[in-house]
């Protein structure tokens, strides 16, 4: 049911952009013109399906729709790997995760890395970073990282709390995440008091955590994030009949990967339908939240006059699986959790614009500095998105030629027991693991089965030859599985021999304490079987 209740002063601020947008100036020439202000807002889990449709018809977003009147949307954008800072890492960076190495959510960038904004800074551009980063390293919680260098160990253990749902406040409560809301106020108020002063182009970042799932203690001392919460306010601007309860293979028809990903994220039990369809209601309840805050950020922008002179970018590392695949959360190449939403408007950009090409979080890199005017460096993995969004012939805007016809995206890290590399080109989507032999491939078709329920490998020998050719000539994935595997256990070894005597009981009391304190000495023998081969 969608609300009929207050607007709110997001929603009216956009009314009266809507009246004004057209006329924004558009540059003749590159040259002719002063460079542009960039706003990127990234957010941390929002599905990039919801951005078109037919999932936009599940929630009401209107910032995102008021982006997509005056701009592009990219059908097909992705993250380069679907956790939070291997992600963000490589957004940051311009390259792909094996050449990052952002192994896990513990291991990103060095401090000192030069990123894009760096780089815009160097050259001009006032620059300003608001809310969460994470894309470099000696982040997030020692359960993570230990999560993911034992993932090779021979045990199956419950790594999060049941995912939930949680309802807060009411009718009228509108800022349940208050810490997002804090960062968008100062994001805001930093437009009003000081970009508006400005003689010089700035560039403004904001990250949000939302619609990333809440912590959840009642799992215990050491807890994950698998609560769902949101206040009636934003459950009003779901469409509850559109919703769509996902299907579900039987857990002995699953692949092996995804049952341990399934199993460690406590999601093999019962669920209802009606479970179902709350986890995904409140969820989507909150990416009308985060929603919201991007409404704030256009509506500043407008107040104060550069809208006309700014271009916009909203996205997201990666997107939420919603218990699609009998899943939440990321960690893994399904369309939920490695789709992204990607959403440009300003100088330029023209309007209206759906681009089915795909696209991935490395190009953010190169479009800044193509923004800047700034020389695009060619060992980058990204291509400008700027060829596209003024849909110029990219062999005449950039050295390097035009785009490739595919996407690479991997992981390495936690709540999967093996690398895995996904290559997206046109309707097939291959996935593949660790050597490329122990564990079987995957082969999706998305234009027949766009829910990626039905794995064709064994029927397109060809298509899967020819897409592994492909993925071998842009990383040599087996030594890279590899190199992962040995870092994984020499990183344990380190961190066990820092604790000593403490060791037993640290372990014990991670975030899979409820199933390791079953049985605790059978758990230390298949680590040290581990460590000893």
């Amino acid at each position: 049911m969608r609300g009929s209740g207050p607007l709110g002063r997001a929603r009216l601020a956009l009314l009266l952009m809507a009246a004004g947008a057209g006329a924004r100036p558009r540059p003749t020439a590159p040259g002719d013109q002063p460079r542009s202000n960039v706003v990127l807002v990234a957010c941390d889990s929002l599905d990039g399906r919801l951005t078109f449709f037919p999932g936009n018809q599940t929630v009401d977003l209107p910032s995102i729709n008021f982006m997509k009147r005056h701009g592009t949307v990219f059908l097909n954008a992705y993250t380069n790997s679907p956790i939070c800072c291997p992600s963000r890492a490589a957004m940051w960076s311009g390259l792909f995760t094996h050449l990052t190495e952002s192994w896990n959510n513990f291991k990103g960038l060095d401090p000192d890395y030069v990123t894009w904004m760096d780089l815009m800074e160097r050259h001009g551009y006032r620059a300003q970073k608001f809310g969460k980063l994470d894309f470099t390293s000696g982040h997030h919680s020692v359960s993570n990282r230990v999560e993911a260098w034992t993932r090779d160990v021979d045990f199956l253990l419950r790594q999060e709390g049941r995912p939930m749902v949680k309802l807060t406040g009411h009718k009228k409560h509108v800022r349940v995440m208050e810490k997002d809301w804090w960062n968008t106020d100062k994001a805001v108020n930093w437009i009003k008091e000081e970009a508006v002063n400005l003689t010089q182009p700035f560039i403004l970042y904001l990250g949000l955590n939302l619609p990333h799932p809440y912590p959840s203690p009642y799992a215990g001392e050491n807890f994950g994030s698998s609560t769902f919460l949101t206040s009636p306010y934003w459950l009003e601007k779901v469409n509850y009949e559109a919703i769509k309860i996902p299907k579900w293979s039987s857990l002995s028809e699953m692949h092996p990967v995804d049952y341990y990903s399934s199993y460690t994220k406590n999601c093999t039990g019962e669920f209802t339908k009606e479970e179902v369809r709350n986890i995904r209601a409140f969820y989507y309840a909150m990416c009308a939240e985060t929603d919201a805050m991007l409404g704030e950020i256009l509506s500043a922008l407008r107040d104060t006059g550069v809208l006309g002179k700014t271009i916009i970018m909203f996205t997201a590392d990666h997107g939420e699986l919603a218990m699609e695949h009998r899943q939440f959360y990321k960690m893994s190449m399904y369309e939920g959790s490695s789709h992204v939403p990607l959403v440009v408007m300003g100088p330029g950009v023209r309007e209206q614009q759906q681009i089915p090409n795909v696209v991935s979080l490395v190009d953010i890199y190169p479009t800044m500095l193509d923004i800047a005017r700034i020389p695009v460096p060619q060992n980058l993995s990204g291509y400008s998105l700027i060829p596209l969004l003024h849909e110029k012939a990219e062999s005449q805007a950039s050295p390097r030629g035009p785009r490739p016809s595919w996407v690479l995206s991997e992981f390495h890290g936690c709540n999967v027991n093996s690398s895995m590399y996904m290559l997206r080109a046109g309707r097939w989507k291959y996935i593949t693991y660790s050597d490329g032999s122990s564990v079987p491939p995957q082969l999706f078709d998305l234009t027949a089965d766009p829910d990626e329920l039905t794995n064709v490998a064994i029927t397109f020998p060809v298509i899967v030859l020819s897409l592994d050719k492909v993925l071998r000539s842009i990383v040599n994935y087996p030594k890279v599985s590899s190199s992962v595997q040995e870092y994984n256990k020499q990183q344990f070894i380190s961190w066990k021999q820092s604790l000593g005597h403490n060791y037993s009981s640290v372990i014990a009391n991670l975030r899979w304490h409820q199933d390791w304190l079953k049985d605790q000495k059978k758990y230390e023998n298949a680590i040290d079987k581990w460590l000893g081969k």
